[in-house]
């Protein structure tokens, strides 16, 4: 602090700064000094000339030496000591620039010491010492200031010094306002800088570097640059005093209104943070608590009633306590062991899905005979809209358990799945724990909705947080980070849904039960439209049960001519639709046909968006009807192949996958491998370009379940006879001219069923997945199982190769 107009009174020992003002109007009178003086050590301090400072002497040679000059001509040189913690400086101990004093006063103190208050008078040089014991003796030149060459600078110098000064006398509060009047009234300059300099808040060393310093501008500037740094540090430190001044009378008002409303509260009756831990003690007495459990909980509430309520932390700590307490801990609900009228709910929920339906039992059955079981990890994989999640909920009814569904679909952040640390604002439990304590029960059936389009980024990857929740051997310890204590998920019944498992982390595939359901065929369609769809949808839309009666034969115009799907979604918006048409009628009074007919879905909804007669023409030659599987189910693809006059080159189009491109390559190669064989002329491949496509070129589409398909055009295009009609392919195709077996036929095999193809040829290794869809599902299809090329071409083209 810059303590330059500070008065000190009393006794101060060698460590203490203290400086008072004295009259220096003698200060310009000449001395005549000795030759020879005392030298007198001092610490902590610089003695600049016409300053007077009192000091306090204990060591022996300087009393002996203070006295000495006491008693002659009170004269004696200061010099400051390097090293301020020696006790016993040498010559060689101290700065060999100092100031002669004028010793103005001795006061012998009864502990030995004694207090002398010194005036500086000139600046000095050391020559010599002359004496060492009992104490220093040194001879000296004068050192005169060297006056400024540019007075006017000079001047403005000290212009700029007394304003700082004025400056630092206004922030400080330390100094009083009457110190501007007396640096007004100083009329040296000399000795104005003699005596700022003696009062800064600086370290010895440069107080001394400064005292050294014989050239008058040079002597201002430094002496500017530390008092701008001291001004800097005082305004600094008001702003943090008038920071911490604002903040404690903030906390001062907010205990003394809090004491106040306390008060208040005591005598309206109401609540006070004393009813609110009652609160929280009755509760937690109710607690099925672990050892372990409760003793994480008896510390955190300790920690709470320790807390000032009136602090943001109180309300974090809280939070993590009534959270702690919300928790379903060891409770559950009793399961529904009425194998019976559990199938009949879920049959009266769902149509189909019988391998789910099956599974959930058998879980059912086992918990009823054994009494305890893990529960199973279950993945739902299917296209779009066949009842995936309405399942779930319909499985929780059949059990007699709470329901909890938690959408996973674009989820990046990791916490959301293991909560933040209770430290950070705003901390929550993840969505797991925030969904038992929602459910209110330790074994809740928990929907994990489209697992498998979870996101991952610099945040984390979720899936990998989700291997502890569904692995049945880690997540009976489940560790959420803003519960930092085991939590029990054992019992709790996961079913994860999923479009696709390619997108699903293989460890996290690996722990879940794959149960894959495709999509429906119109029959089924159809049963679930008249038993589900329309009486809960004329429900939802106001209408009574017998206000429309649908015609079977007009759903099933919905179903073929208005939309093109695996599940029921599209079939339950056109239903509607047409239910919305008739409300209108209804709630204006107007007459209508109870009845509902194919004619009046045609006037309702419009010309019909989908016809099965492009399937089912005869096709011209060099075009093929193939099987493909997609996200949203199976979906019938065109090959079409045409021959141009060129040079033998290959055009793809109809923006084809890598896989795909190679099959096309495939195809060829084996083509002109077998030219002779197939009865083509070799010289055609060098004559003309083959050009392949698959229509709906906006469409990405890969994978090998073509390459039958691309053959056949490819012959069908060279031979110029047309494909047998009604005839779809799949199958993956070799060099060697092998049929090999592909995914998705119960999806493929629906999806030529809907588009009236009567056959489909495909391997003969496929032959098991056919025999697992329901017989009635592929009523009037008819199936052709082939192991090579030859067996295809001749069924499909009439075209038996001939052996080399």
């Amino acid at each position: 602090m810059f303590d330059m107009f500070q008065y000190v009174s009393g006794v101060h020992d060698d460590n203490d700064n203290p400086f008072i003002q004295i009259d220096i109007r003698d200060m310009d009178r000449k001395i005549d000094y000795p030759e020879v003086l005392p030298v007198l050590a001092i610490k902590n301090t610089v003695l600049f000339p016409g300053v007077v400072i009192p000091i306090t002497v204990n060591r022996f040679k300087s009393i002996r030496a203070v006295e000495d000059a006491y008693s002659s001509d009170k004269m004696v040189c200061v010099l400051t000591q390097r090293n301020q913690e020696d006790e016993n400086p040498d010559a060689d101990g101290m700065y060999q620039i100092g100031v002669i004093a004028q010793v103005h006063k001795l006061i012998r103190m009864p502990d030995g010491s004694s207090t002398i208050v010194i005036q500086g008078r000139s600046r000095f040089i050391i020559d010599s010492f002359e004496q060492t014991e009992p104490y220093l003796k040194a001879k000296f030149t004068l050192l005169d200031y060297i006056q400024p060459s540019d007075t006017k600078e000079f001047e403005a110098q000290i212009s700029s010094i007394k304003d700082l000064a004025k400056e630092i006398v206004d922030v400080s509060p330390n100094i009083p306002n009457e110190a501007n009047i007396m640096i007004r009234n100083i009329e040296s300059n000399v000795f104005l800088l003699n005596f700022i300099a003696s009062n800064l808040s600086a370290s010895p060393e440069e107080k001394q570097k400064i005292l050294e310093t014989a050239y008058l501008p040079d002597f201002a500037n430094m002496l500017l640059t530390k008092m701008h740094e001291e001004y800097n540090l005082l305004q600094l430190k008001g702003q943090i005093e008038s920071k911490v001044r604002t903040d404690l009378e903030k906390q001062q008002r907010d205990y003394f209104l809090s004491q106040q409303l306390k008060t208040i509260q005591e005598e309206l009756g109401q609540n006070t943070y004393e009813e609110e831990h009652k609160i929280v003690e009755e509760k937690a007495k109710k607690k099925k608590w672990t050892v372990e459990v409760k003793s994480t909980f008896d510390k955190e509430f300790a920690k709470l009633k320790r807390m000032n309520p009136q602090m943001s932390e109180y309300g974090v700590q809280m939070n993590y306590i009534e959270t702690f307490l919300d928790l379903p801990w060891g409770e559950y609900s009793k399961d529904n062991f009425d194998l019976k009228k559990v199938k009949k709910v879920l049959d009266s929920d769902h149509y189909g899905l019988d391998k789910v339906k099956e599974r959930i039992l058998e879980h059912l059955s086992i918990l009823k005979l054994k009494g305890d079981m893990k529960a199973p990890i279950l993945c739902l994989v299917g296209p779009p809209g066949v009842g995936k999640t309405s399942l779930g909920k319909s499985i929780a009814h059949a059990l007699k358990r709470k329901f909890v569904r938690m959408s996973l679909g674009g989820l990046h952040d990791e916490a959301e799945i293991r909560g933040h640390r209770k430290t950070y604002i705003g901390a929550m439990p993840g969505r797991i724990i925030q969904g038992i304590r929602k459910a209110q029960s330790s074994n809740p059936v928990f929907i994990l909705d489209e697992i498998d389009k979870i996101g991952k980024d610099f945040r984390g990857d979720p899936s990998s947080a989700l291997l502890e929740v569904l692995d049945p051997e880690q997540n009976n310890t489940f560790n959420d980070n803003f519960l930092e204590v085991e939590y029990d998920l054992s019992k709790v019944l996961f079913i994860a849904t999923a479009n696709s498992l390619n997108t699903i982390q293989p460890a996290l595939l690996d722990r879940m039960e794959i149960i894959d359901l495709s999509g429906y065929s119109t029959e089924e369609k159809s049963q679930i439209a008249f038993k589900h769809l329309i009486p809960e949808l004329m429900e939802n839309h106001g209408l009574k049960a017998k206000a429309l009666v649908f015609d079977k034969a007009a759903i099933q115009t919905i179903i073929s001519e208005y939309t093109r799907e695996s599940g029921v979604r599209s079939l339950s918006q056109k239903i509607s639709s047409i239910l919305r048409h008739y409300a209108l009628k209804i709630a204006m009074g107007e007459d209508y046909n109870k009845k509902v007919q194919s004619e009046d879905i045609h006037r309702i909804l419009g010309a019909q968006r989908f016809s099965n007669d492009i399937y089912t023409e005869k096709q011209p030659p060099g075009v093929a009807i193939g099987l493909a599987w997609t996200s949203v189910g199976g979906d019938i693809l065109f090959i079409e192949s045409s021959l141009n006059k060129g040079k033998g080159r290959l055009l793809l189009t109809g923006n084809l996958g890598d896989v795909m491109k190679e099959s096309a390559n495939t195809a060829l190669s084996f083509v002109k491998a077998h030219a002779e064989q197939l009865g083509i002329n070799t010289d055609d491949f060098d004559n003309h370009d083959i050009h392949i496509h698959v229509p709906e070129g906006a469409i990405p589409k890969d994978g090998p379940s073509a390459g039958v398909t691309m053959l056949s055009a490819i012959c069908s295009a060279f031979a110029g006879k047309p494909i047998k009609p009604y005839l779809a392919m799949t199958g993956e195709i070799t060099l060697r001219g092998k049929v090999l077996p592909v995914g998705g036929i119960k999806e493929k095999v629906l999806a030529a069923k809907r588009a009236g193809l009567k056959e489909i040829l495909m391997s003969k290794e496929n032959e098991k997945n056919v025999l697992e869809i329901p017989s009635e599902y592929i009523k009037g299809i008819k199936f052709i199982y082939v192991d090579r090329m030859e067996e295809v071409l001749e069924y499909a083209l009439k075209i038996s190769m001939k052996p080399k």
